[in-house]
């Protein structure tokens, strides 16, 4: 089988992630043989438990728990998963009701009722983890249970966004005679009603799934168990796959190694790739705690200068595309206000900018990044925005890094004045690359009070259930960004699966929140 990267079809906005049938790659050729598979990822969880996570986690979230809502394959709205139904009541969408599948049970046998359900949602704003999903809870007033079947939520105020919150892994259900109710559960197991169960763990080396065989919602799994190994370097992942240790590899793979598996060569070894529409973006957050940081001609001079083509043609080599605003292209809304703001890079410009709020000295800045969670990548693009920045004359970066908890302590403690993040969506609408960002509690830790997003275009924008009907309110808070610059965005990745030929799936397996489906995945019986 040839690799036909360029035989590719982009649907409607991160709507099946998918590749052009046409392509036949990893096709649906095989019917559901019992077997196992073997995928590696350089995204380990930070915790087992969802109360604590708003990150790489939730790709292992999605196989082992279950949502009242989920997202399958092709589908850009919330369809019901653990619920039978849900729906909003009222048409000021402050009233959201759903009704559980009768039957449901946790893996340790616990009913997964109402109460079960009010329970696991309740908790994650009664613990309130700094790193957790409480904020996407952020318009959740109270949870009602009028029988074991119902769920009622009521809402502070009118949010049609809602549903596709608890279509994402933040509202993972947990049994709960095994989570505690105030604090995040420590141990290394997981006790959900997910398509798979989680039969051992080892942190930061592997986590085994077995078929959970009293799982009902709407996945069709197509294989018996999966392992997930887990890398701290894509050059050992690739060359386990190379070596047949492992079946596919999902998240990490750097540029070079991209383009390597997609060579002849790899192709001979009988390895293939699936290039993915996405929705990844990565981004700098500014802090403004930092003296120099907290001056916006310093983050205007920054913009102006940052030269995101050669950062994509140098670094990520056709793997990603400049991005120049907050909200990627593809989804409702976006814009490019940050290209019609500064245009293409310029030193001059960047110096008038400083030089008329009186800075005629270098500016030292340190940058920092993680280490071990987007690839090893990161440190190639920190080091050309450094090139970039340092070239001009008007800035002095240093550059730091570290491992992915302590990195994520430290930017949620407030200890970095400059830091890369990367952001998937939680759910496939432009709210979640507008509303997680400001607040005085957001994702990335920094606090970000926009008054016109906050109080004005975030609202009216929640009480349109017609999502395009917001594309005004949308365009409006990109443009605040763009003036604000307290985010800087850089790119827009593409996704990619990796895989042993034999295995089929591949154009299926990811979720609108780009995670893993691993239960998509399975051995081909015939060639």
């Amino acid at each position: 089988m040839f690799i036909r990267t360029r035989c590719l079809q982009i649907t409607a906005a991160l709507a099946s992630i998918s590749l052009l049938a046409g392509c036949g790659l990893l096709s649906d050729d095989s019917g559901d043989a019992a077997q196992k598979i073997v995928v590696g990822t350089t995204s380990a969880p930070s915790t087992l438990d969802p109360a604590a996570a708003w990150d790489g986690s939730w790709e292992l979230y999605r196989n082992v728990y279950q949502t009242l809502l989920a997202f399958p394959t092709g589908s850009t709205k919330p369809q019901p998963d653990a619920a039978q139904s849900c729906e909003f009541t009222d048409s000021a969408n402050e009233s959201y009701r759903c009704v559980l599948r009768k039957g449901l049970k946790f893996s340790d046998g616990e009913p997964l009722d109402a109460k079960a359900v009010k329970y696991s949602l309740d908790r994650i704003r009664t613990i309130g983890s700094k790193v957790g999903p409480k904020d996407l809870f952020g318009s959740l007033d109270k949870i009602e249970t009028p029988d074991a079947l119902t769920v009622v939520f009521h809402l502070k105020t009118p949010d049609a966004t809602f549903p596709f919150v608890l279509g994402s892994p933040a509202a993972s259900l947990v049994a709960p005679k095994a989570y505690p109710a105030d604090k995040v559960r420590e141990d290394d197991k997981v006790t959900g009603s997910g398509p798979y169960v989680l039969e051992s763990y080892k942190e930061g080396s592997e986590a085994v799934l077995g078929k959970n065989q009293t799982y009902s919602g709407f996945a069709n799994r197509r294989n018996d168990a999966v392992t997930i190994r887990y890398f701290a370097e894509s050059t050992k992942m690739v060359a386990a796959l190379k070596a047949k240790e492992i079946d596919a590899t999902y998240r990490g793979l750097s540029a070079t190694e991209i383009k390597d598996l997609q060579s002849p060569a790899s192709h001979n070894q009988g390895v293939q790739v699936v290039e993915n529409v996405g929705a990844e973006i990565r981004y700098l957050v500014f802090n403004p705690n930092d003296p120099a940081v907290n001056k916006l001609p310093v983050r205007q001079a920054i913009a102006q200068l940052v030269d995101r083509g050669a950062l994509v043609s140098k670094v990520y080599q056709g793997t990603a595309e400049p991005l120049y605003s907050m909200v990627p292209k593809g989804v409702v809304g976006h814009k490019t206000p940050f290209y019609d703001k500064y245009g293409h890079a310029d030193v001059a410009k960047a110096k008038k900018i400083l030089k008329d709020a009186g800075i005629t000295q270098p500016v030292e800045l340190t940058f920092w990044y993680t280490s071990d969670r987007y690839g090893s990548s990161t440190a190639d693009e920190f080091t050309e925005l450094k090139r970039q920045l340092e070239e001009s004359l008007l800035f002095k970066i240093n550059l730091r890094s570290q491992p992915w908890k302590a990195f994520q302590e430290g930017y949620k403690s407030g200890q970095y004045p400059v830091f890369g993040r990367g952001w998937f969506p939680d759910f496939p609408d432009p709210d979640n690359f507008i509303a997680p960002f400001v607040g005085k509690e957001n994702a990335v830790g920094t606090p970000y009070e926009p008054t016109e997003i906050l109080t004005e275009l975030l609202p009216k924008s929640r009480r349109e259930s017609d999502r395009s009907a917001g594309v005004r309110e949308f365009e409006r808070a990109q443009q605040i960004f763009a003036e604000d610059v307290r985010l800087l965005p850089l790119w827009q990745g593409k996704l990619y699966v990796a895989a042993r030929e034999d295995i089929a799936g591949g154009e299926r397996a990811l979720d609108p929140q780009t995670a893993m489906q691993m239960w998509e995945l399975y051995r081909k019986t015939s060639w």
